[in-house]
């Protein structure tokens, strides 16, 4: 078998368009979801709130429940049907960010329910309202704690954004299938897309391992 790079390599600059394309669409999903999911955590703490409670389980269920291609489509096909119009990044930022939540969500109630409840109650015993403890003392110590958890679901997302390019966003994926329909080097342009999500992940995962060394060094993770 004789391998051929160079109809890939020579369109680098359409896969360099493609993998900034990802990063946007990836780290607006990430802020979506890091939003939404801390909502969706929080609510998820006190099951004495029926309304609350019950909508965050529903949530949880139905988008951890479902696979993530399928709910790309319903954003993209079937909002539509509704007369909804949304623009392809829009259709793939929700999908993403909103499959993405769900996961989140876990990550911000363990890491709230891992803080001493001690901190609590002292917060209360000062006169702070059960939001101000929150806001104040539960989630600053409560952060520190997701920030790995949360690089591992931002290195997920990185590989899951590959999807995107079926709702037809011009990410890497989908600048790769355009090569491929010119040159016919599937294997050769799949190989250099799985590079450039190596590369991504990889770098993702230094920056994060650097956070979280200063963190350590700081006394701010355990």
């Amino acid at each position: 078998m004789n391998f051929d790079f160079t109809p890939v390599l020579a369109d680098w600059t359409s896969l360099f368009r493609g993998a900034t394309v990802t990063v946007e669409v990836t780290v607006c999903a990430l802020l979506l979801s890091c939003l939404l999911g801390l909502l969706i955590g929080i609510g998820h703490l006190n099951p004495q709130r029926k309304i609350t409670y019950w909508f965050c389980s529903v949530y949880l269920s139905c988008f951890r429940g479902t696979p993530l291609l399928v709910q790309l489509f319903i954003w993209f096909f079937g909002l539509p049907r509704f007369g909804i119009l949304l623009p392809a990044f829009a259709c793939g930022m929700l999908g993403l960010g909103m499959y993405s939540a769900s996961y989140v969500s876990e990550v911000v109630r363990g890491a709230i329910q891992s803080v001493d409840r001690g901190q609590t109650e002292a917060a209360r015993s000062l006169g702070m309202s059960s939001t101000q403890a929150m806001l104040k003392i539960i989630l600053p110590q409560a952060f520190v704690r997701m920030i790995p958890p949360l690089g591992n679901e931002f290195i997920a997302l990185i590989k899951n954004s590959a999807l995107v390019s079926l709702v037809t966003i011009h990410d890497l994926m989908h600048e790769g299938q355009k090569i491929i329909s010119v040159s016919y080097r599937s294997l050769e342009t799949y190989l250099v897309i799985a590079v450039v999500y190596w590369i991504m992940t990889t770098a993702t995962t230094l920056v994060l391992r650097h956070i979280e060394t200063r963190l350590k060094a700081g006394g701010m993770v355990q």
